[in-house]
């Protein structure tokens, strides 16, 4: 259709059974990437690929030839600059040592750089669900945190999935403008085992928008307080009186 003497270009989206269709600057059209595996001489080396996957390697990065070994893009189906880097110190390890390094043990976050961000890192539910693991998820907006509200970036959440009745993270998803930079934190606390509960007592600046991460575990830390520990603590301060 022409706009203002030129043609504009209509996007048509379909979500929930509901359309709707926007104008937009530009439309961005993506193929995809394969792996360049092709006119390697891997059959020679023993190395087994598929044309669309890559390198076929296990759990500790080794191909089908098991003095060869592969990272990054080749053989990961999370094709990121930071996956690559740390495929290739495991691959690093586990060649020149001994083999004790696990691409499954790896905590990968990764951020599409839209507006907003969406980071996520961990299981989705429908994973969990595929997993026969049964979590919960615990969920902040960004219109009711401070300073989202101060800087109108209130499009967004956060969202932490825990392994049903435990604090023990198995994943997140963020959307917000820094996204990519708020899902560190979750990270750290999956690499380092460190329960929702325990980000409770973790003292985030005040206003910030990763204090959307602390307010979910103090959502999750008033979950303990179920009838039975209230009786026990009321009946603790009559003692105390």
């Amino acid at each position: 259709s022409q706009a203002g003497g030129r043609a504009a270009k209509l996007v048509t989206l379909e979500s929930n059974g509901q359309s709707e269709t926007i104008s937009v600057d530009e439309i961005l059209v993506s193929a995809g990437r394969a792996p360049n595996v092709e006119g390697l001489g891997l059959e020679d080396a023993g190395v087994g690929y598929d044309a669309q996957r890559g390198i076929v390697v296990d759990d500790y990065l080794r191909t089908t030839n098991r003095r060869v070994f592969a990272a990054g893009d080749v053989c990961v189906g999370t094709r990121f600059t930071h996956v690559a880097e740390f495929t290739a110190r495991n691959v690093i390890q586990n060649a020149l040592f001994f083999p004790t390094k696990r691409l499954s043990s790896l905590t990968i976050p990764w951020c599409t750089y839209t507006s907003p961000e969406i980071a996520h890192v961990g299981l989705y539910p429908r994973d969990a669900e595929a997993q026969g693991i049964a979590i919960d998820t615990w969920v902040q907006q960004l219109s009711d945190v401070d300073r989202a509200i101060a800087e109108g970036d209130t499009d967004g959440f956060v969202k932490v999935y825990t392994k049903r009745g435990s604090d023990k993270i198995v994943g997140a998803t963020i959307v917000a403008r820094h996204a990519g930079d708020l899902i560190s934190e979750v990270s750290v606390a999956m690499a380092g085992r460190v329960g929702l509960g325990r980000l409770s007592s973790v003292i985030h600046p005040y206003p910030t928008q990763a204090d959307a991460i602390r307010q979910i575990a103090n959502a999750y830390n008033r979950t303990r307080l179920t009838p039975g520990v209230k009786r026990l603590f009321e009946a603790l301060m009559r003692l105390r009186r």
